[in-house]
């Protein structure tokens, strides 16, 4: 049996009266691809943001390699506002921010590319490497971290040249085609030496040739890095090739989950989709 490398617990996300994501329980084993799909609206980046610390949950909790991450119930206002389910089932407040998930190994993308404009290829991914560097002030002013920041240089060459970005490392960032901006972006994302890979709509704006070459891209990196991936996707042609599981969100609750097969032939998800046949 594989190991579980993330574990959510019952999460459920409210903004005021909004109840956004509703009691999702979901798991990612280490080696996995696992899709996290639904209409518009559904949560699915909402879930995201809720993993890497940037909304800490409503309610519920969040287990990475083993460890407890995040963890939120109801208390203050939300006590009396709450919506959810699986009130007074957690206790503890953990509210990690979003660096500090990085730094435990959890790295993602964005529905929308968020790469540093004004900066090279090469930068955008050095930059992301900054974040595990041990130097300090001291270090830095009197010259004593050159033997670090050689050797992220380099690592960051390597990455680039694993990624067929090496021949382009010294462009500015957005004179690239966009399926290589967001190719890049997942670069900027490995730098940080993830365990877990969140990608968020990485195939969005693509045509259907560079959705095919991200599917096998995908798979290279998973394969090349020893990673576990989790990704929200709307391709559905990209979800069914790749995933080795896939859970379906539709209104902010989990309708359907297990293997392409399963969830494709499901009717609630046909229905969540296509909607219901209001003369059946």
């Amino acid at each position: 049996m594989n190991k579980t490398v993330l574990e959510m617990n019952d999460i459920t996300m409210q903004f005021g009266g909004v109840v956004a994501v509703n009691s999702l329980t979901m798991h990612v084993d280490q080696g996995e691809i696992v899709s996290l799909i639904g209409p518009n609206g559904a949560g699915k980046t909402t879930a995201f943001n809720v993993i890497t610390g940037v909304y800490p949950p409503t309610n519920g909790n969040v287990f990475f390699n083993g460890n407890k991450i995040v963890e939120n119930y109801p208390h203050g206002k939300m006590k009396k506002l709450y919506a959810g389910t699986d009130n007074g089932k957690y206790t503890e407040h953990i509210e990690p921010t979003p660096d500090q998930i990085t730094r435990l190994g959890i790295a993602r993308t964005f529905q929308n590319i968020r790469l540093w404009k004004s900066q090279s290829v090469f930068n955008n991914v050095l930059i992301a490497k900054h974040m595990l560097r041990t130097s300090n002030v001291f270090t830095a002013t009197f010259h004593l971290n050159a033997a670090e920041e050689k050797r992220q240089r380099e690592e960051t060459a390597e990455l680039l040249n694993i990624l067929g970005l090496y021949e382009v490392r010294d462009n500015n960032c957005t004179s690239l085609p966009y399926g290589l901006q967001r190719r890049l972006e997942i670069a900027r994302a490995l730098a940080t030496k993830p365990r877990l890979l969140l990608l968020d709509e990485p195939a969005a704006g693509m045509n259907p040739q560079e959705t095919i070459e991200l599917t096998d891209f995908v798979g290279k990196i998973r394969d090349d890095f020893k990673l576990t991936v989790c990704m929200i996707e709307h391709h559905m042609d990209l979800v069914m090739n790749i995933s080795d599981r896939i859970y379906v969100l539709n209104f902010g609750a989990l309708i359907s989950q297990g293997t392409p097969a399963e969830v494709q032939s499901d009717p609630s998800v046909i229905s969540a989709y296509l909607g219901e046949d209001e003369n059946a």
